[in-house]
């Protein structure tokens, strides 16, 4: 039985050096989000679905916000989940950038297709975006 707890949401604050028009591109196409996150047919369009190859499935995902080059959202799945990017320009061709992972829900509900629970799941997952924010996306959009 729940105790009606839900699992929180993930958050990436990051500044990169880099211009918000080089980061916007890097978040927002097809191609950009191919170099950091996973293959995809996404588009900047609200309403666009679209789906994302992780290395569990093929994940069927709906655009839901688009306001370049500072906001843009999108659902992931069919778990509920919501990903959400800001950014901000900051002086010196700067971009602050936010990632967040919403959509939790109950923290010991099990998750397709790996079982594991939203709360393990969760852990797992806050991990996977700190180095794919960090490491992944700063390589792309500082250097690429």
């Amino acid at each position: 039985m729940s105790n009606h707890q839900s699992v929180p949401e993930i958050k990436k604050q990051v500044i990169f050096q880099a211009p918000v028009e080089k980061v916007w591109k890097a978040v927002s196409t097809s191609k950009g989000m191919a170099e950091w996150f996973m293959p995809n047919d996404f588009k900047a369009v609200e309403g666009h679905e679209f789906y994302i190859e992780t290395p569990f499935e093929t994940s069927h995902c709906k655009v839901i916000t688009v306001d370049p080059p500072y906001e843009l959202s999108f659902t992931w799945g069919n778990q509920g989940w919501l990903i959400h990017f800001t950014l901000q320009e900051v002086e010196n061709d700067q971009t602050a950038f936010t990632l967040i992972h919403a959509g939790w829900g109950d923290p010991e509900e099990k998750m397709h297709p790996t079982g594991k629970t939203r709360l393990d799941t969760r852990h797992t997952m806050n991990k996977g975006w700190e180095s794919i924010v960090n490491e992944r996306l700063r390589k792309v959009v500082e250097n690429g």
